[in-house]
């Protein structure tokens, strides 16, 4: 089964000293944890699933094309109760993580759900072993039934990995006390942390909006905050990594995963050679880009030698005021309605409807996410709103997430979901249509250098530094398959990453190697970050068509996120003239990043 988790989006910066925060209604899911529509839930879905078992197993292979759809459908509709629960009591967790009542009940209903759907397992691997031609025939008949062609691909590019029905519902059953077990331990772990910064008890999200501080010692105070508070529990998360690393490497190796990163690559319906040239383009790119950047900005700050601290500093130019909710909201909105009124009518109910929580509350999850929930629903968006430029732009990325949710709901459940490499287009596009407006609205040469150096950090923390953390995510399994990673190991393996990516003007203090604690990505999707920056590349070459004036962008656009999973990339980006699989795609998209950095270094002269 699939169920609807959110994925936290880097480098989010998140009190409701900004004007009304608004905060989640969840009850478009559910009135409460106890509410009767819930329980009926919960019954029909342990009734439903042991009548689709009785229905279905051992009979796949004999069905007419009409009752497989009729199988499929009904196994659609079980993934939307399943989910819709899930949603919910994920969602009621990541407001207060801290809260043990909130934990339970999370952990209850993914038991439950555990249980029911256990006896679906056989589906999936009773579907793989249909004869190619038999299937292909199904498919021919029944027009409904070949729609949902992409899901079967999907399923059946595992087929070389599955294992015997008894082992797949084994670890079906043991998943509850395996990584999500591991997952939630982290979720908690981070949430319940405290740094002392000057005397002041701050949480995660509080301290590291203190890196984007004007005032340089804040940043160096918060930086040593994190360090030792992150040294303090190191052995905690080495042993999540190590735990977490194992039992890929052991379940990766049952299934003849040639690599640990197969897994990411089959889920995201992406050539493993697409990735490796994606990657090989940035690597390639450091110096023109991180190095070359880095070297300017030190200079604006007055500095020979930057420290971490110094990476997300604001200029010396910048200004400090906080930008208040409601501004925050009519910058994007104007944005989004700029490019088209429909794309700011699709992002209005985040606004009026509780689809949005954006305050810092204690023991709320760090970071940002949208969550999609299930298609006859909603998504819902959380940030941690401090009133900083960027988390206007978190603002414009997780609506971009959302609209592109909403818009993929009309495929239905099995077939609306994004390979994670497509997921980042609407939310990085709609950065993009946000800083654009921005940029044109500069009054002077000062702001506008500012949205500029803004801008660029952001694309190099994006694409930049989510390679950087796929090459130490890379390293990290590959160590781990040879043995036991101390925390000293990891570190080593951090910091072979961080020189190379940022660039020799930085200096590295004593503590920063224990950063890779903190990254929830890492923890909860092993491989994802490489998304960032695919999200990135294929934006900015598409806003190069957009601002080339194709009559029919929008369209064709729209088009795109209207498809979710339902197309492979190469037949999403064809209307635009686009193919990801060429070298030279990912350079183009780089290029834009080059061009900001240039007319940077431009106005020094």
């Amino acid at each position: 089964m699939r169920f609807p988790t959110p994925v936290f989006d880097a480098n989010a910066q998140g009190s409701d000293d900004f004007g009304n925060l608004p905060e989640w209604d969840l009850s478009d899911l559910y009135p409460g944890e106890d509410s009767p529509e819930l329980a009926k839930d919960m019954v029909w879905l342990e009734k439903e699933c042991a009548a689709f078992a009785k229905d279905y197993e051992g009979k796949l292979a004999s069905l007419s094309a009409d009752d497989i759809l009729k199988a499929v459908q009904r196994y659609e509709q079980i993934d939307v109760i399943a989910g819709r629960i899930m949603s919910f009591a994920g969602l009621r967790y990541y407001q207060v993580t801290t809260d043990a009542d909130r934990a339970k009940f999370m952990a209850d209903c993914q038991d439950k759900i555990t249980n029911f759907t256990t006896p679906l397992v056989f589906y999936g691997l009773e579907f793989n072993r249909l004869d190619d031609d038999h299937l292909a025939g199904l498919l021919k008949e029944n027009a409904d039934l070949a729609r949902y062609k992409p899901v079967f691909d999907r399923m059946r590019a595992m087929k070389p990995h599955q294992l015997s029905d008894e082992l797949e519902k084994f670890l079906h059953d043991q998943s509850t006390v395996g990584a999500a077990a591991w997952n939630r331990l982290f979720d908690e772990t981070m949430a319940g942390l405290e740094f002392d910064v000057n005397g002041e008890t701050l949480n995660l999200e509080a301290t590291l909006n203190l890196l984007t501080d004007q005032d340089r010692t804040k940043r160096e105070a918060a930086t040593h905050a994190l360090a030792a508070v992150f040294q303090d529990n190191i052995k905690i998360f080495a042993r999540v990594h190590n735990t977490l690393a194992k039992e890929k490497e052991i379940e990766d190796r049952w299934r003849n995963m040639p690599t640990p990163q197969t897994g990411r690559h089959l889920s995201n319906h992406v050539e493993a050679e697409v990735v490796e040239a994606l990657r090989n383009a940035v690597v390639k790119a450091y110096p023109r880009l991180s190095h070359r950047y880095y070297k300017l900005k030190a200079k604006w700050l007055g500095l020979e030698r930057m420290e971490t601290w110094d990476r997300n500093a604001p200029l010396p130019m910048e200004d400090e005021r906080l930008v208040d909710w409601d501004d925050a909201r009519k910058t994007v909105m104007d944005a989004y309605g700029d490019f088209d009124p429909e794309m700011a009518k699709l992002a209005e109910p985040f606004f009026t409807k509780g689809w949005i929580d954006a305050a810092v509350k204690p023991g709320k999850a760090p970071g940002a996410f949208a969550h999609p929930t299930v298609t006859t629903v909603h998504p819902y968006v959380m940030l941690n709103y401090l009133g900083k430029p960027r988390d206007v732009m978190t603002l414009a990325h997780e609506l971009g997430h959302g609209v592109h949710q909403v818009l993929a709901a009309e495929q239905g459940e099995l077939l609306s979901s994004t390979p994670l490499t497509l997921a980042e287009t609407a939310s990085v596009f709609g950065e993009m249509l946000t800083f654009r407006k921005l940029l044109d609205g500069a009054k002077d040469k000062a702001e506008r250098k500012v949205l500029l150096a803004g801008k660029v950090e952001d694309m190099i923390n994006t694409v930049v530094r989510q390679i950087a953390f796929y090459d130490f995510e890379c390293k990290l399994h590959a160590a781990r398959a040879e043995g036991e990673l101390t925390p000293d190991d990891i570190n080593a393996l951090w910091m072979s990453v961080q020189a190379e990516s940022l660039g020799d003007v930085f200096d590295f203090q004593e503590g920063y190697e224990t950063f890779w604690a903190y990254i929830p990505h890492f923890v909860h999707s092993p491989f994802y970050v490489y998304a960032y920056a695919f999200g990135d590349g294929l934006v900015n070459a598409l806003y190069a068509v957009y601002e080339e004036g194709d009559a029919d962008f929008q369209a064709k656009y729209f088009d795109m996120l209207k498809a979710g999973g339902s197309k492979h990339h190469t037949e999403l980006l064809a209307p635009f003239g686009l193919d990801a699989s060429d070298p030279a795609f990912w350079d183009k998209g780089l290029s834009m990043i080059e061009g900001f950095i240039d007319e940077l270094e431009a106005m020094e002269d």
